[in-house]
């Protein structure tokens, strides 16, 4: 993370790499390795070349040793830096009906990039993730978002809490994914401005956090498990709130 809070400034993967080409993300170069596949490897010199962004090629046990551990596929960008939104800045780009994803302390990279991925499906205005004990938008995030980092805004703050209390006074509905809820979230009304929390993968939500919630809606769970992944739950709750916005723009629909 750089000082002034924006991301670290590499791309790593086909998709990401692709994706912030056509999004027009400034890039000053991109590192290729020898040998890559033909296709994408083509495709991303090609779109690298209509914008004027040096390619370099470089050995592929050069990336490996920058990026242990992630799969970066031979094609790594380096970009200036993005940054975070703040949160007035956030909602002012939402409009009238802000759907929001609120990640307290998720810790897991790839989590974060599959509801990043989830929000650019689903039309999320933007996610908020906490400066403490959060995961950040690292490159397995990114990676794992397939690109659709570029389009969904991240703010981040560094009291959840006073954050979920600023949304209400927004008139922001706060709801809560929680194991033991008793509300089940299809008999949920979430098709008005929402924020949708997803507690970290081992915790949950946190005592204050549920607290703060105007309500807790849960899973169903018919296995022996007692939880889902946290992508996973956040996946299954963006599609409701989709299905119910849905069904009322329907409903307030003038008859043809």
């Amino acid at each position: 993370m750089n000082p002034d809070g924006t991301h670290k400034d590499y791309i790593v993967g086909r998709n990401p790499v692709r994706e912030a080409l056509k999004a027009n993300r400034p890039i000053n170069k991109l590192l290729l390795a020898r040998k890559i596949d033909a296709g994408s490897g083509k495709e991303i010199r090609i779109l690298a070349r209509e914008k004027n962004i040096p390619v370099i090629l470089v050995e592929r046990t050069y990336l490996d040793k920058m990026f242990p551990g992630v799969v970066h596929q031979g094609i790594i960008a380096i970009s200036a830096a993005r940054g975070y939104l703040s949160i007035d800045e956030l909602l002012l780009s939402a409009g009238a009906e802000p759907f929001l994803f609120l990640l307290p302390e998720l810790n897991d990279p790839r989590n974060l990039g599959a509801i990043i991925r989830t929000a650019e499906a689903t039309g999320v205005h933007g996610i908020i993730i906490t400066s403490r004990r959060s995961v950040s938008l690292t490159p397995a995030a990114v990676k794992a978002s397939a690109g659709a980092f570029e389009y969904v805004p991240l703010c981040r703050v560094t009291n959840m809490t006073q954050t979920i209390q600023y949304l209400k006074q927004k008139n922001i509905w706060i709801v809560g994914a929680h194991p033991s809820a008793k509300e089940t979230f299809w008999n949920s009304r979430l098709d008005g401005p929402v924020a949708l929390v997803i507690g970290s993968e081992g915790k949950g939500l946190g005592p204050l956090i549920r607290k703060n919630c105007d309500i807790l809606v849960g899973l169903p769970m018919a296995g022996r498990l007692n939880s889902l992944n946290a992508s996973v739950a956040a996946a299954l709750l963006a599609y409701e709130v989709v299905r119910q916005r849905r069904l009322a723009a329907h409903e307030r629909a003038p008859d043809r």
